[in-house]
């Protein structure tokens, strides 16, 4: 398995499932930086099409125009993002989307950690700061392919924020009632903040549990089952090859 698609076991933040990390373990040791874009982590995950990783800003700094579309999500403090159109803060469990070309300026607290969902694309589709809406309404969307399901077809729903020109990077809010779906490889990545609700996932090495709050990542060659018993909600950043 390519070494730059999956993240090694004793990596911090992972868990019993291989490619499940625990974003809030991985991030627990970022060191603080005052460089927006050469400042972050190691990444949790890397490859061509997209990088996750950790950063930990404080004080302010300016950025003349970003090179891809970044999904930040602030697990803890808040980071103010300053652009022509005026200044947007993302607090504690918030998150956003900063397009591809966008200029800003930036400011943090000491003990401000958020985690990047980064994807090079040549320009953004949206010019200004595009903000995660938790509270927007939702529309039916497919579940899970049939022959992938254990037990009843659940009722899914979504609501998308963000999707970037190559449709590849899609970012936005989305819920289900329970359901198991059985092991699949996964071709994506996708960075996930529980909302409500409790998943499990299990593969032939063992199972992690997450809960309300928290925020996880699945990555690229991962190969494990979902496991929910209970109403799942959730906001995603996923990045999916065309």
């Amino acid at each position: 398995m390519d070494t730059q698609t999956l993240v090694r076991e004793k990596q911090a933040g992972s868990t019993a499932v291989r490619g499940v990390i625990d974003i809030r373990a991985y991030a627990a040791r970022v060191a603080p930086t005052r460089d927006w874009l050469a400042g972050r982590a190691a990444p949790a995950f890397a490859d061509d099409a997209a990088t996750v990783t950790a950063i930990a800003p404080v004080g302010g700094g300016r950025v003349a125009a970003l090179r891809s579309d970044e999904l930040v999500l602030v697990l803890s403090g808040e980071i103010e993002i300053e652009t022509a159109r005026g200044v947007v803060t993302i607090r504690t469990g918030r998150s956003a989307v900063l397009p591809s070309g966008l200029g800003f300026a930036w400011r943090a607290a000491a003990g401000t950690v958020g985690v990047i969902v980064s994807c090079p694309s040549a320009s953004g589709t949206a010019t200004a700061i595009v903000q995660v809406d938790e509270a927007a309404q939702l529309e039916p969307s497919s579940p899970p392919l049939a022959e992938l399901l254990v037990g009843p077809t659940p009722s899914c729903r979504n609501h998308t924020d963000y999707r970037s020109a190559n449709g590849e990077l899609t970012c936005g809010t989305w819920d289900s009632t329970p359901y198991h779906r059985r092991p699949m490889p996964y071709r994506h990545i996708e960075l996930m903040h529980l909302l409500e609700g409790t998943v499990t996932f299990e593969d032939d090495s063992g199972s992690v549990t997450f809960s309300k709050g928290a925020i996880l990542l699945a990555a690229r060659g991962a190969n494990c089952a979902w496991i929910s018993e209970v109403h799942v909600k959730k906001v995603y950043a996923t990045h999916r090859p065309a």
